[in-house]
């Protein structure tokens, strides 16, 4: 990719079944650019829609060479549409955004200010959303809450879309699942510098929100994968092993007691619960340190295969040669 080809800023909008609120969204983009004075990209991404989303975007690029499509052969998620556009985009700052017009163009400037500051991803904190609170709100502030404790990563809103990213950063970020919320957890795995800056949120105009309650559990769920990738995917005994010491440790603790009762007070033993208890919790002990050592196996084969290192340099620091 040639350095002409560069942008100031790539906008990476994931779309699905959004046609009414893009020709709005669009011109809202290129006021908020225009007023900035920086060369952009818009990229859709279109994950899928069942509407006319396509086309209207092939139309608004007629108007606008800067637009650039990537359409899906189908709907795979939100987190598939922006590691799509993350692959595409050639801006050195990436801003991400949904399609609905909840987020504002508006706030790029805070963005990108906090960018140019120093800082590796921006993320936006919707401080007073206009969402329902016991569908939307309510299970935000739980999850968000969480994520924060778990991760280490305080932040108040890892739902908003609206980002912006240095590309050097994101772009070694492989995203899978549903993990495009907890993208500022995972790179904080690699060092980088996050800061938070609260953004307008405007209700929605046209459409239905693609988001419900029942997300909450898949949000737990993925937050263990996270937890486990951010803390152990390098270690992977360190997790499995502890568990399976552990269940060792007490069912051998058990099968002694079981063994004094048997031999010192010469009492039966064949029927107790207790018997088959610390037989199952130290075979699951084994099965646990074997598992963990396998994992060791299969991690050192992925890094030595893909050749890929366990740590991320910013920068390389060294005296200048005699020569020079």
């Amino acid at each position: 990719m040639s350095t002409e080809e560069n942008r100031d800023l790539s906008l990476v909008i994931p779309v699905f079944n959004e046609a009414t609120n893009l020709p709005e969204l669009h011109r809202e983009i290129t006021k908020a650019c225009q007023n900035m004075k920086k060369s952009y990209e818009i990229i859709f991404v279109d994950d899928g829609s069942m509407d006319e989303s396509f086309l209207v975007c092939k139309q608004l690029l007629k108007k606008d060479s800067r637009i650039r499509i990537i359409q899906l052969r189908k709907n795979f998620g939100q987190t598939a549409a922006l590691s799509a556009g993350f692959d595409h985009a050639r801006g050195n700052i990436i801003i991400t955004l949904d399609a609905d017009l909840q987020n504002d163009p508006q706030d790029f400037g805070l963005l990108i200010a906090k960018i140019e500051e120093g800082y590796d991803l921006v993320s936006g904190w919707r401080a007073k959303r206009k969402d329902r609170f016991i569908t939307r709100r309510l299970p935000s502030i739980l999850a968000n809450w969480l994520i924060s404790r778990m991760t280490r990563v305080k932040l108040h809103d890892y739902g908003c879309t609206l980002k912006a990213f240095r590309r050097e950063i994101i772009k070694h970020i492989k995203l899978y699942g549903e993990l495009h919320r907890f993208i500022p957890a995972i790179v904080s795995n690699v060092g980088v510098s996050i800061a938070e800056v609260k953004v307008n949120h405007r209700k929605r105009r046209h459409g239905k929100s693609k988001y419900s309650v029942w997300r909450f559990p898949k949000v737990i769920l993925d937050l263990l994968t996270v937890k486990f990738l951010l803390s152990y995917s390098t270690r992977p005994l360190q997790i499995f092993g502890i568990i399976g010491l552990i269940s060792g440790i007490i069912g051998g603790i058990l099968g002694l007691w079981l063994a004094y009762v048997r031999l010192i007070r010469l009492e039966g033993i064949s029927g107790r619960p207790l018997l088959f208890l610390a037989i199952l919790l130290i075979v699951i002990g084994i099965q646990f340190i074997t598992l963990g050592l396998l994992a060791e196996i299969v991690v050192r084969a992925y890094h030595e295969s893909t050749e890929k290192r366990i740590y991320f340099i910013r920068d390389i620091i060294q005296a200048e040669s005699e020569e020079d």
